[in-house]
C-alpha cells in the first residue's frame, strides 16, 4: 500500500545542544519572536521576550543589541511628540511611550540596561526578521525602526541590500563573543508576510533575510537557522493555516511550528514536563459546573500539591496563589 504525503516535510538540522529550563533566553525582532518566545514562558522557561516590542527591520534588531551591549543611550535627534502629546522614538516601538521626553529617554535607557544583563547570563539569542524593507529618516538620514504615523514624506523607503544586513550583523556578532563566549544565536525569518509591499516583492525582502541568515550560519559555529518561514509555506501550504487578514499565521499554524522547534531543539526531560505542564494549565483553566463541590475541592487541592512539588525547581508562584484563592472560596476554607 503507497504511502500517502499530504505536504513536504521541512527537514531540521538536528543541533549538537539542547535548550532545558535552566537555558537563559533572549528574543528579539518581529512579531514572531514575541510570539515564540511567549510560548516558551507559558512553558516556563526563563526568557526575555521581545522586551523593546515588535521590531521589523534587521538594522534596527541590531542598533538596539549594540546599544545594549555599548551602553549607548537612544538618540536624542529621533524623539518625538504626536498628537495626543505621547512621547515616543523611531528607533522603538509604540508600546514605549511616556507623557515626557526625558521619562521616555529613563525608560529606554532601563529596557537597555535589562537587555545588556540579561545578555550578559543568557544562553540563547533568537533574532526573528521580519522584512528587509526600512524607512530612513530624511531629517537625519538614519534608518528608523517606526515611523509612528508621522506623514510618509518625512522618510524614505528602502529594501535594504544584503551587504548592508550582513555587515550590520558581523559587527554586532563580533562584540556578542566577547561580551558573552557562552551564548548561541539562532536566527529565523518571520513567517509573517508584509503584503504591503506586495506579495513579489514580500519574496525579494524574505529572500534577502533568508540568504543574509545563512550566510552568517555557515561562517559562524554558534550562529544557526531555524526554518520558520519554510514550514509556514510549505507544510503549511494552505490558508486555513492563516488568521483572517490572510498575513498572521493561525493558533494553530503557531503551535505547529512551536511543536517543531520544541521537538529540535529542546532537550527530553523538559519536554516531559512541558507535556505535565500542559496538563496542569488545562486543570487551572477549568471552571467547575455545579460550583463549590466536594469534588471540585478534591481537584484543586490535588492540583496544588502537584504545584507545590514542582516549585522546588520553578517559579509557580502566581499559579500557588490563583489556587489557594479558589480554595479559599470554599465555605470554612
Amino acid at each position: 500500500m503507497k504511502e500517502i504525503k499530504l505536504s513536504t516535510e521541512v527537514a531540521l538540522d538536528a543541533p549538537d545542544w539542547k535548550i532545558d529550563h535552566q537555558t537563559k533566553i533572549l528574543t528579539i525582532g518581529s512579531c514572531f519572536a514575541e510570539v515564540l518566545g511567549g510560548q516558551l514562558a507559558d512553558f516556563k522557561f526563563d526568557v526575555l521576550n521581545n522586551p523593546m516590542g515588535t521590531v521589523f527591520n534587521p538594522l534596527t534588531i541590531c542598533k538596539i543589541l549594540d546599544s545594549a551591549v555599548e551602553e549607548k543611550r537612544p538618540n536624542p535627534a529621533l524623539f518625538l511628540q504626536n498628537p495626543d502629546q505621547i512621547w515616543l522614538h523611531h528607533d522603538f516601538h509604540s508600546s514605549q511611550w511616556a507623557n515626557g521626553q526625558a521619562a521616555l529617554d529613563a525608560q529606554l535607557s532601563d529596557k537597555l540596561d535589562e537587555i545588556r544583563e540579561f545578555l550578559a547570563e543568557a544562553d540563547l539569542l533568537v533574532i526573528t526578521l521580519g522584512t528587509a524593507y526600512a524607512y530612513r529618516h530624511r531629517k537625519t538620514n538614519l534608518i528608523v525602526g517606526n515611523c509612528h504615523k508621522v506623514p510618509a514624506d518625512r522618510f524614505i523607503k528602502e529594501l535594504l541590500h544584503f551587504d548592508q544586513i550582513a555587515i550590520a550583523f558581523e559587527q554586532l556578532i563580533q562584540k556578542l563573543i566577547p561580551y558573552n563566549r557562552k551564548l548561541r544565536i539562532l536566527l529565523t525569518v518571520s513567517p509573517v508576510r508584509h503584503t504591503r509591499d506586495t506579495l513579489p516583492l514580500n519574496q525579494v525582502s524574505k529572500s534577502t533575510l533568508r540568504l543574509v541568515a545563512h550566510r552568517l550560519s555557515e561562517k559562524y559555529k554558534h550562529v544557526e537557522y531555524f526554518p520558520s518561514y519554510e514550514i509556514m509555506i510549505d507544510e503549511l501550504r494552505d490558508y486555513r493555516f492563516y488568521k483572517e487578514d490572510m498575513i498572521h499565521p493561525s493558533s494553530i499554524a503557531e503551535e505547529y511550528i512551536f511543536n517543531a522547534f520544541a521537538n529540535n531543539y529542546i532537550e527530553a526531560d523538559s519536554l516531559k514536563f512541558m507535556s505535565e505542564w500542559a496538563s496542569v494549565r488545562d486543570t487551572l483553566a477549568h471552571r467547575p459546573q455545579h460550583g463549590l463541590t466536594p469534588g471540585h475541592l478534591k481537584m484543586l487541592k490535588s492540583l496544588w500539591s502537584k504545584l507545590n512539588a514542582l516549585s522546588r525547581n520553578l517559579d509557580v508562584s502566581a499559579e500557588m496563589e490563583e489556587v489557594e484563592r479558589r480554595i479559599g472560596e470554599f465555605p470554612g476554607m
